[in-house]
């Protein structure tokens, strides 16, 4: 399996999902109350851990879950897992923002599981967020492709396409975009060779280096999961390798489970 996390991660529907949520947010509430908003957030997972323990609720903490691709290896930490259901991201920052019901969303589609919540001690108030995996690891391996405005000018641009799919057939669609580059800039030869600042010129003018993922000296790529203004993303991507000493700029986007391969060239 290309991906190992929790033992015994079992399903839990929304009515037992809630149920258990209830009992865990009155003892977010309790830790916030006794040790105050302005603590690291190492201190409210070890006071949240024992409360939970205290209560009868079975919680582990930084449970390590690792993805697999060929040699290629990444390792997460869950924050909380309770009742070998429900995963917990707990957070002490301004204000939860996008990025970290995502975050949370890729651990609960490499975890199969189906019910998390994202908790912020930081506000005056505990903020906190519902995420819910509503597709299967059998749904995220369904996708199609697109390839007509894609390009192959060098062996590297064939071998970077084909194993992007095959990563994609062992881990399926909607996981992190940033596990895919991730992967992708080990199998293109490690961070070392792959990520380089190449310098930007307008009308003549030096304007400084700007960093780029490198297939060959010549090309460069580029991963994202953009569902909305793809057209203008284009544009400025355009721009930008009109700029470099670029000759190609493969992108790959991944709009929900449908794969998008173009070739921006100069």
């Amino acid at each position: 399996m290309p991906v190992t996390g929790p033992a015994n991660f079992r399903p839990i529907n929304q009515k037992n999902f809630s149920r258990l949520d209830y009992q865990v947010m009155r003892l977010v509430f309790e830790s916030q109350n006794h040790l105050g908003r302005l603590c690291d957030e190492t201190i409210y997972q070890n006071d949240l851990l024992a409360r939970l323990s205290a209560a009868g609720l079975s919680a582990c903490k930084e449970i390590p879950v690792t993805v697999t691709h060929g040699n290629f290896t990444k390792t997460y930490w869950l924050d909380l897992v309770v009742e070998n259901a429900a995963i917990y991201e707990l957070k002490t920052t301004h204000a939860l923002v996008g990025a970290h019901e995502a975050q949370l969303l890729n651990y609960l589609f490499l975890c199969s599981a189906q019910h998390g919540k994202l908790i912020n001690f930081r506000p005056l108030q505990i903020e906190s967020r519902f995420i819910n995996a509503r597709q299967s690891r059998f749904e995220r391996l369904q996708f199609s492709i697109e390839t007509h405005h894609w390009q192959e000018r060098d062996p590297t641009d064939l071998i970077f396409r084909t194993r992007f799919l095959e990563l994609v057939k062992d881990w399926g669609c909607l996981l992190d975009v940033a596990l895919y580059t991730e992967a992708m800039i080990h199998f293109a030869g490690g961070e070392n060779k792959v990520a380089q600042r190449l310098p930007l010129i307008s009308r003549s003018t030096p304007l400084g280096t700007q960093p780029f993922l490198l297939l060959n000296p010549e090309t460069a790529f580029v991963i994202t999961a953009l569902t909305e203004g793809i057209p203008n993303y284009h544009q400025h991507l355009r721009s930008l390798i009109q700029l470099s000493p670029l000759k190609v700029l493969q992108w790959i986007n991944l709009e929900h489970h449908t794969i998008q391969f173009t070739s921006l060239t100069r």
